[in-house]
């Protein structure tokens, strides 16, 4: 059974690694990126997985649900403000508050046959601790299927061969045209680069070239995503860019099966799709920078 007082110490917050303030969809990504981490299933040989695994489970359920979160951050409020003021207390002083919380806490229990008593925030959050066991909650059986599910494709892609893909090995070249002095660089940013290579695929490392203008270079974290950027992306439509391999271009995945290209038609129909969906906003993005570069020439 789940221990309510061990999870009253626990800074749920902290072990999600994420602030306060942060909202349910904030809550919900920083779970799984955590969750996905120590999955048992992964960690075969940690046998603190599991624990862990279970405690970042109890915190998204106790911060996506209103009630328990409101009780949780109360009793949060309150022991950090119990803590500031025994940080203010003497040793003798501190005894005395101690004999008193003691004497408050036993009428607190006496009085409770006889007259409404107001709940402490650790009684507040026990009860809706409480709650939560006894109600389960479907929207973590949701989460946990899609992790699963995850953990399933991960499987597959390494049966397939992806595991043996290793990105530090395939980087890739961008170049574009730029003058030595231009202040704006082709007209290409770390940012605008993101924008364009992403919709192939999770990126590791983007890199613009600190020494010369009109160079950058990215690392894809799936051979598929980086093969398709290079056979496909060009770039801003008024300065266009190429993406050349760093060495030699990965081998083939289907050339054990006689296959020709790990790019199928449908991979490249997604990709024109995508692109086409993207020119509107790359030709915003294009005349939002005109307008900016003018009107910074009006004001000098």
């Amino acid at each position: 059974m789940v221990d309510v007082k061990k999870f009253s110490e626990i800074d749920l917050y902290g072990l999600l690694g994420i602030e306060i303030g942060a909202t349910e969809a904030e809550v919900r990504k920083a779970y799984r990126k955590k969750a996905l981490q120590c999955h048992p299933d992964k960690n075969p040989d940690n046998p603190k997985a599991a624990e862990l695994f279970q405690e970042l489970s109890k915190a998204l359920e106790i911060l996506i649900d209103a009630s328990a979160r409101a009780a949780y951050d109360k009793l949060l409020s309150a022991k950090k403000a119990a803590q500031l003021r025994t940080q203010q207390l003497d040793s003798k002083r501190q005894k005395l508050k101690e004999d008193l919380e003691e004497r408050e806490r036993k009428a607190r229990e006496a009085a409770k046959g006889g007259y409404k008593v107001q709940k402490t925030p650790e009684e507040l959050f026990q009860e809706e601790f409480e709650r939560l066991r006894k109600e389960g909650s479907k929207l973590i059986e949701e989460e946990q299927e899609l992790m699963r599910q995850q953990l399933r494709e991960e499987k597959a892609m390494q049966g397939k061969g992806q595991s043996s893909w290793d990105p530090s090995k395939h980087r890739i070249k961008i170049k574009w045209k730029a003058g030595k002095d231009d202040p704006e660089n082709g007209g290409y940013t770390q940012e605008i680069l993101n924008k364009f290579l992403s919709k192939y695929g999770d990126i590791n490392v983007l890199v613009m070239s600190p020494k010369k203008n009109g160079s950058a270079l990215v690392e894809f974290k799936t051979q598929d995503a980086a093969e398709m950027a290079v056979s496909y992306e060009q770039g801003r439509l008024d300065n266009p860019c190429s993406l050349e391999w760093i060495g030699d271009a990965p081998k083939n995945k289907n050339s054990r099966t006689g296959g020709s290209s790990t790019i199928t038609e449908r991979d490249y129909e997604s990709i024109v799709l995508r692109q086409l969906r993207q020119a509107e906003e790359r030709k915003r993005l294009i005349e939002q920078m005109m307008r900016e570069d003018a009107e910074e020439d009006a004001g000098k």
